[in-house]
């Protein structure tokens, strides 16, 4: 059973950088795909990156501020976030799935991070 880690989370000013990490025993690009998501308030979840060994897709365009990469020596995937907003503000969680084909959605994921606070205010 892949279980999710997130860390990297907290409080950052408008303009700023975080990078979230995201690291599960056993998950590997071979056999699984991982997507960020967000969920702010009162908001539903929605996709924010997916890396698979076919390559990376970025949802809601995010792709001008959010970097994903992979650390390949132990397999731990990065959201880079720049020039964060406000509205940037969600707990972000990391999921994965079996297979290469990324995904947007939540209900194609079975594994799911407990999710990491990330919050842009002044």
């Amino acid at each position: 059973q892949l279980q999710p880690v997130e860390s990297g989370g907290g409080l950052a000013q408008p303009g700023g950088s975080l990078r979230l990490s995201c690291s599960a025993s056993g998950f590997t690009l071979d056999y699984y795909t991982l997507t960020w998501f967000r969920q702010a308030p009162g908001k539903e979840r929605e996709g924010v990156a997916c890396l698979s060994w076919l390559g990376k897709e970025y949802y809601n365009r995010l792709k001008a501020r959010f970097t994903i990469t992979i650390d390949n020596t132990n397999n731990t995937v990065y959201l880079q976030m720049r020039n964060l907003k406000p509205e940037d503000t969600a707990v972000y969680y990391c999921a994965a799935r079996l297979g290469s084909l990324c995904h947007g959605e939540e209900k194609e994921y079975s594994f799911w991070g407990q999710g990491t606070q990330v919050t842009v205010s002044r």
